[in-house]
């Protein structure tokens, strides 16, 4: 049995770890975009935070893991049943690997049933793996840009529509999408950067102490990973909770003029092009009140989210000044917010 990492015994990288648990609280951000140089966690994180997750309904017999109280978004084959059971499953966790074909990301005929029943039967691909879970996506800068236009429109859409082969499918895929890479082999495109609802950037840990509790931490799971998960047991399972009710929480949190205002001020400060980053900060910010229990972000949850949702959006100029320091923290003094 693979043993994971626990999520709340990494140390620092604190944007990160709260870029992802915002992303599985509200999958309509947009998912993460993880950029930093190699060693520092972006994988561990990712499957950690898989890990501790609470497990979901899904409608027994459906092969996209339907939610049985979300009929409206339901497959084709879960709305034809008269009745079905319900089963619980652990929010999946579905790699894309790089060199992944069309094929299998999107799903193909089954050759077998073709050729020997005479019949086309789809084959549901990644993307119906990851419905309703993660979709993790490592050196995405990598991944072939037919592939990267295919994941996003789906992200985007919520759903998977194949056509091929005499055979048109149209199936449930809101999935949550979380993308690595190391900028020094090579940038996404810009129109790609932009799909991403939130972007971070990690670095290895500058503080010496931080750097020994790493080290210090990362031995000790290793010599006994058991031992290691039971003593963060508790702290995973409170923070598995407040990600639980802060979903169900989320849509009784309203929205006021001035957290508004200032959204819309800092993407003008900050000459952020087109209205999808406004959009992204509100989405961003309500998610946050929503997880720390408050009926209404206000400005220093609008200013968090901005952290988030704006630095890969920003237009740069020569000589402009920049609005977040090295830490990735907007100074709201250089911003017309009041």
């Amino acid at each position: 049995m693979n043993q994971t990492f626990p999520f709340s015994a990494m140390v620092g990288q604190e944007k990160m770890k709260l870029a992802l648990i915002l992303a599985v609280i509200n999958p309509a951000l947009g998912g993460v975009l993880i950029r930093g140089e190699k060693g520092t966690a972006k994988s561990t994180a990712v499957r950690a935070l898989a890990a501790l997750l609470p497990e979901q309904k899904i409608v027994g017999e459906c092969q996209f893991g339907c939610d049985p109280e979300k009929r409206d978004l339901w497959c084709d084959s879960c709305k034809a049943r008269s009745d079905f059971s319900v089963k619980l499953r652990k929010r999946p966790l579905v790699e894309l690997p790089i060199g992944a074909t069309e094929d299998r990301l999107l799903g193909s005929i089954n050759l077998e049933e073709a050729i020997i029943k005479g019949e086309s039967k789809f084959e549901p691909g990644l993307l119906a793996e990851a419905n309703r879970g993660l979709l993790y996506v490592d050196e995405i800068n990598l991944l072939a840009a037919h592939l990267v236009d295919s994941l996003l429109d789906a992200a985007a859409m919520g759903r998977n529509i194949v056509e091929r082969e005499g055979v048109s499918v149209s199936h449930p895929a809101r999935f949550t999408l979380i993308g690595t890479m190391n900028p020094e082999e090579g940038e996404l495109r810009p129109q790609l950067l932009d799909r991403f609802g939130l972007c971070v950037e990690v670095k290895g840990l500058e503080d010496p102490r931080q750097r020994q509790d790493v080290v210090r931490r990362r031995l000790e799971f290793e010599k006994n990973p058991e031992k290691f998960e039971a003593d963060f047991k508790s702290d995973e399972d409170a923070l598995g909770l407040s990600i639980e009710k802060a979903a169900a929480r989320l849509n009784q949190v309203t929205l006021s003029d001035d957290a508004l205002n200032c959204a819309v001020k800092i993407c003008l400060s900050l000459g952020v092009d087109g209205h999808r980053g406004d959009l992204t900060v509100i989405k961003t910010a309500l998610t946050m009140a929503a997880l720390k229990e408050k009926n209404q972000p206000e400005q220093e949850e609008v200013i968090e989210a901005a952290e988030l949702a704006l630095p890969h959006r920003m237009r740069r100029k020569p000589f402009q000044e920049v609005d977040f320091d090295v830490r990735g923290r907007l100074n709201p003094d250089c911003l017309d917010i009041v």
